[in-house]
């Protein structure tokens, strides 16, 4: 029997350090990785149930749709390299190093559609899937732009209530696409503060719902597309125009538009609320290997095996800022960091895109060199993010 709760932590995160993963035991290895609720429940706060839930286990605790694979995956050959290595202080360290200091579930660095490196840990396996948190949110993104490429929407300056007529008269249903997927509405929503009334509301309770959610948050402190603002209710709106236009669920749309032509090797997952919406800001699992297929088809310009799954054109926007994008710029949405349409920007001439959540999900691509490197992990404190950083550049200098 599934179950929902009231109690919530801290959900999807942006950009949070990572410590050294101290003994498996924290992480449930003497009782073989568990997931669940734990007692008290909690569905994320249970270090030693963490492992298990971010690998399958909220499959078992969710409603989830499931994302069908076709038959031929798209190919991703293996050619390990021994010689991957990045200077971190006064040392020289390989990927297996980097994994084995940090509370990383499984690495991956590819390029070109040749993998370079993989590694698993705490008993993860290749065939398991591994949970996005908000990497999810780029995973919407594709799906946005594949509808401005087949006509289902006219342009991102329209505003959500034109084509999700439930949000007439609401705060997000006057706020411009562009807006909303900038994370810039202007919505009066803080993430950290407010993340425990809406993940209850919309995801947690066995009642919830998230499109009342959406619809019911109305308070504004200021205009839209003038100051970033990271929260959930811009995905969860953009998902709900993403179902009216396409009249599917999230899933299935993604299935057929995305998920197939990219040629994934396995199904992938996405949890909902009561009503079987995707909760789009989070919840999409898959194996490793297809989130470095995604990552790759980001880094070949939205083709796979010379078919074009979302257009080149919507790539390049995404990694490129004009005037109505200029509370987003890098360094402007953040130090150091740029953001665009739910893909977060390390430099600032957009050549690295990052997939990015909650407790160390990351997939970063560099477009110029087409590496991808894909990471998992169970936590996100202490000073992680510049030896990651460190660890993709030395993989980008590979001859």
């Amino acid at each position: 029997m599934k179950r929902r709760t009231l109690l919530l932590s801290a959900a999807a995160l942006p950009l949070l350090p990572m410590p050294a993963a101290g003994a498996n035991e924290a992480w449930g290895e003497a009782r073989n990785y568990p997931g669940g609720w734990g007692n008290p429940p909690n569905w994320v706060g249970h270090k030693d149930l963490r492992v298990g839930n971010y690998s399958g286990g909220y499959e078992k605790m969710f409603p989830v749709h499931t994302l069908a694979a076709q038959a031929q995956a798209s190919p991703l050959a293996v050619q390990l390299r021994d010689d991957i290595r990045y200077r971190w202080g006064l040392l020289s360290k390989t990927p297996g190093e980097y994994v084995q200091g940090l509370p990383v579930t499984s690495l991956l660095i590819a390029r070109r559609g040749v993998i370079l490196a993989e590694h698993y840990r705490f008993g993860r396996q290749p065939d398991m899937r591994l949970t996005s948190w908000s990497m999810a949110k780029s995973v919407t993104s594709l799906l946005l732009g594949i509808c401005l490429d087949r006509g289902l929407l006219r342009s991102l300056d329209d505003t959500a209530q034109v084509y999700a007529e439930e949000l007439k008269g609401s705060l997000h249903g006057g706020i411009t696409l562009r807006n909303l997927a900038n994370m810039s509405s202007g919505a009066a929503v803080l993430h950290d503060r407010d993340n425990p009334q809406i993940y209850p509301k919309a995801f947690l309770r066995k009642n919830s719902d998230l499109e009342l959610t959406v619809r019911d948050w109305n308070q504004s402190e200021g205009p839209q597309g003038t100051r970033y603002n990271y929260n959930e209710l811009c995905p969860l709106t953009i998902g709900m125009v993403i179902r009216r236009v396409t009249g599917k669920t999230l899933s299935a749309f993604a299935e057929e538009a995305l998920w197939q032509p990219m040629g994934a090797e396995a199904d992938a997952t996405w949890l909902t609320d009561s009503h079987d919406r995707e909760y789009n800001c989070i919840g999409f699992a898959a194996r490793l290997r297809d989130w470095a297929r995604l990552g790759q088809l980001v880094a070949q310009n939205g083709a796979m095996q010379g078919r074009q799954v979302v257009s080149e054109r919507w790539v390049n926007e995404c990694a490129s800022w004009s005037d109505r994008d200029a509370q987003v710029r890098h360094g402007v949405a953040m130090p150091g960091m740029g953001y665009k349409y739910f893909f977060w920007h390390p430099k600032a001439d957009g050549s690295w895109m990052m997939m990015n959540g909650h407790h160390g999900q990351r997939v970063l691509v560099d477009r110029k060199t087409q590496t991808v490197m894909v990471q998992t992990a169970v936590d996100s404190e202490g000073p992680w993010q510049r030896e990651f950083f460190a660890l993709f550049e030395a993989a980008t200098q590979l001859a």
